[in-house]
């Protein structure tokens, strides 16, 4: 059936990327004035599709799932559906705070993970959960009375900066090392100190100066793009949900020429422990649209999902119809993982789940996009003109 519907959608989607060139507004720029073509390209097309259909991603979708680990081409989408994500979330948690071995056997996982994506046509989103450099032992949350405040620490004049500098060349080295079967660098959109306005981690708000942490965000963008040559990320600011206003969504923003992305994290809104207020969510998310098109900015909600997903209609019922609302402009929208052990810990459907049947009417609605449904993104001449 999803055959029978992919093509006819590729072709709408295709027109409504070719259409009206001669009309259109001046071409969005990313933050990185040397931006590979690959990278304009796809930030360029998500904003032509924005709107008009929203992508589809799972966090981890393709590295493990419901009951498995470390199978090729797989993801319990796919199996539910017939197609992997449009958008898969990977993390760069692993490339610090680990003995060297464990390094480097994640960077070879996770570049054959990300360059896979990338041949196939989706798009990569990059999270970044890492240990906290003045107390490693703590992990990357906040653990009251243990943990020690690294924000000010990790700036230029503080006592771990060098550390820093060296975690930041780690990640842009291993960036810059992830290349498609086409020889090119693979863009991400990369995610760093997200739901910041939370104290759970330790980038949050309680434990650092606004002041503080807008300098870390530049430093950390300048670095990686003028010292170690990243050329080929989309940079993603996404607070949680802990604010009403656009005011309060900007209160740690680091400016215009910092950010490509503005998104937001909210589970809370949308059946957390549960607990709905959808028209609050929903309000919120359009705080993020309507900022990024005064802006010129991609949004998206950048982490969502109801864990074990016991409201069998959640996909069209809720987050389906929350989509559809208040004019809203989002690039993609993305779940959290399915634990490979927890019975529990999951956010996408598997096979025999009881809200398969209604994930599937989210899958054949013609507003969500999978990746079999996806246009060449990262390429601009044919199927990005603006």
């Amino acid at each position: 059936m999803r055959i029978q519907l992919t093509l006819p959608r590729l072709a709408l989607l295709t027109g409504l990327l070719l259409t009206g060139a001669a009309f259109a507004k001046p071409r969005p720029k990313l933050t990185d004035a040397r931006a590979t073509p690959e990278t304009r390209a796809l930030y360029r097309n998500l904003h032509k599709l924005s709107g008009k259909g929203i992508l589809f991603g799972h966090q981890h979708a393709t590295e493990y799932g419901h009951g498995w680990t470390g199978e090729a081409d797989r993801s319990d989408v796919k199996s539910v559906v017939g197609s992997h994500p449009a958008v898969i979330g990977v993390d760069f948690s692993g490339l610090s705070g680990r003995p060297a071995p464990v390094v480097e056997r994640t960077k070879t996982q996770l570049r054959n993970n990300i360059a896979a994506t990338y041949d196939r046509g989706g798009v990569t989103t990059v999270a970044w959960h890492f240990t906290n450099p003045v107390t490693e032992q703590t992990g990357f949350y906040w653990k009251d009375s243990v943990s020690a405040p690294a924000v000010k620490n990790l700036i230029p004049g503080g006592s771990h900066h060098e550390k820093y500098k060296e975690i930041l060349r780690t990640v842009g080295e291993f960036a810059l090392s992830v290349k498609g079967k086409d020889g090119k660098v693979v863009p991400m959109i990369f995610r760093p100190y997200h739901e910041f306005d939370g104290g759970w981690f330790w980038w949050g708000r309680p434990h650092c100066t606004r002041e503080d942490f807008v300098t870390l965000w530049r430093f950390t963008v300048g670095y990686l793009r003028d010292t170690v040559g990243v050329h080929n990320f989309i940079y993603a600011f996404s607070p949680d949900c802990l604010f009403k206003t656009e005011a309060e969504f900007l209160d740690r923003y680091p400016g215009d020429e910092w950010v490509d992305l503005v998104g937001m994290d909210n589970y809370a809104d949308f059946g957390r422990n549960g607990h709905y207020n959808v028209e609050a969510g929903v309000q919120k998310l359009k705080v993020v649209s309507d900022y990024a098109r005064k802006a010129g900015k991609l949004a998206a909600f950048t982490e969502t999902g109801l864990e074990s997903i016991p409201a069998e209609s959640w996909w069209t019922e809720t987050l389906l119809k929350t989509l559809r609302r208040e004019d809203l402009k989002l690039a993609y929208v993305l779940v959290w993982r399915n634990d490979t052990r927890s019975p529990t810990h999951f956010y996408a459907p598997y096979p025999g789940h009881s809200s398969v049947p209604d994930f599937q009417r989210f899958y054949q609605d013609p507003y969500t996009l999978f990746e079999t449904d996806l246009p060449k993104l990262y390429k601009e001449k044919r199927w990005g003109i603006f």
